[in-house]
């Protein structure tokens, strides 16, 4: 099966500034902005919120 455009793989980099990258998929159909994600940065040692890279 193919992979397909309705939902594609985005990077989540970490708003700390630490550099902590996260990969993910996600609907482009239910979500067509930029995703943001609160996850555990572990450079930091916290639960940041995490932005989609393009």
């Amino acid at each position: 099966m193919a992979r397909n455009e309705v939902r594609p793989v985005v990077t989540l980099k970490s708003t700390a500034g630490t550099g902590v990258t996260y990969v993910t998929r996600k609907n482009r159909r239910n979500d067509p902005d930029r995703l943001v994600l609160r996850k555990y940065d572990p450079v930091a040692g916290t639960h940041v919120p995490f932005r989609e890279e393009r």
